[in-house]
């Protein structure tokens, strides 16, 4: 198969643990563009939080693109034109701040390059040290939302949220998209969003079809990615959901799983 594309997840799929890319996905990321093959990075992380990665592999100048925020954002990085966007209505954002709290769980959204929540919780610092991204510590939640939120996480331990995301699945069903991304992470989108629509969104923009593209990832919000590729890949250190749908398992993160597909399915 001749591939043309490989969508990647970030943390715990190119990413090492310490949020670094090893030297071995980086030379065969390379390679691959050098090869005219388009490198996709799709995260759930904010734009702001992607840009090293995207600068330090190059994706501006071998015309690369970012889906971040689990694909409300399609940014081409030669440009840094924003292709599409959507986002949740503050009337969603309300909902989801009442829910949180009657649940007993902590909530943040971001605003522009800052995460702004009301509550002193170490999940957000999590999230602040993985982006890079400071936090805003408002007073009052909804009085402080900006005129777009793109995305809203609901955090608490991972046993405590696994309860809240089964008891708010019927309130939420046809309404928002929700998915745990990282065992804390509940997080909440547009309807229209998940990697795979956006995925299918860019494809049919540069005419690429979907049979000769790569997605790898290891979470819950990657299943979907995973599933509509023409080639889905699971990292060996993902959840057991996404590698009973995958094509293929590849190594871990910490192994340079990246690498060895990229290896197996185009340099070779």
């Amino acid at each position: 198969m001749d591939y043309k594309m490989i969508i990647l997840d970030l943390d715990d799929t190119l990413l090492l643990n310490n949020g670094k890319i090893s030297e071995g996905n980086k030379k065969a990321l390379k390679m691959a563009q050098e090869k005219g093959v388009k490198v996709v990075l799709a995260s759930g992380r904010p734009t702001f939080a992607i840009k090293h990665i995207a600068d330090e592999l190059e994706l501006d100048k071998y015309e690369g693109y970012i889906l971040s925020y689990n694909g409300s954002r399609i940014i081409d990085y030669k440009t840094k034109e924003t292709l599409y966007e959507i986002d949740l209505t503050k009337s969603q954002v309300e909902e989801l701040y009442n829910l949180a709290l009657k649940h007993e769980s902590f909530i943040h959204t971001y605003d522009e390059d800052e995460i702004l929540t009301c509550h002193d919780n170490p999940y957000t610092y999590i999230e602040s040290e993985i982006t890079g991204m400071k936090i805003n510590m408002c007073e009052d939640f909804v009085a402080a939302l900006p005129e777009k939120c793109v995305k809203v996480i609901m955090l608490q331990a991972p046993n405590h949220l696994k309860e809240v995301e089964e008891m708010l699945k019927p309130q939420i069903e046809g309404k928002m998209t929700m998915s745990i991304t990282k065992p804390f992470f509940l997080e909440f989108m547009n309807k229209d969003v998940d990697k795979s629509k956006s995925i299918l969104r860019l494809c049919e923009k540069l005419n690429i079809d979907l049979e000769n593209t790569i997605a790898i990832g290891d979470s819950y919000n990657d299943i979907s990615m995973v599933e509509v590729a023409g080639l889905g890949v699971a990292m060996e250190n993902g959840v057991e959901e996404i590698k009973k749908i995958a094509d293929y398992i590849t190594d871990t993160n910490e192994n340079d799983g990246v690498a060895k597909v990229i290896e197996k399915y185009i340099l070779n």
